[in-house]
């Protein structure tokens, strides 16, 4: 897996039961901890925050919100 770049907007592929989160819910990246390893802010559609979490990028899907164009 490609690294992930801050602000990725991405969603946990696994649950994080000690933090509560569970598989699908979204975040954005905010830091880049260590290779493959990444502090996630998880927020409401309100805009507050209801989890800052280091998260490895195995447990991580990038979303994408437009279509990826090639050059033909």
């Amino acid at each position: 897996m490609a690294d992930l770049e801050l602000l990725s907007v991405v969603a946990l592929t696994e649950d994080l039961t000690a933090t509560g989160l569970l598989r699908g819910q979204v975040g954005t990246i905010v830091e880049k901890l260590a290779p493959g390893l990444y502090e996630v802010e998880f927020s409401d559609d309100a805009g507050k925050t209801y989890a800052m979490v280091r998260v490895s990028a195995a447990l991580l899907m990038q979303l994408h919100h437009e279509p990826k164009h090639h050059a033909a």
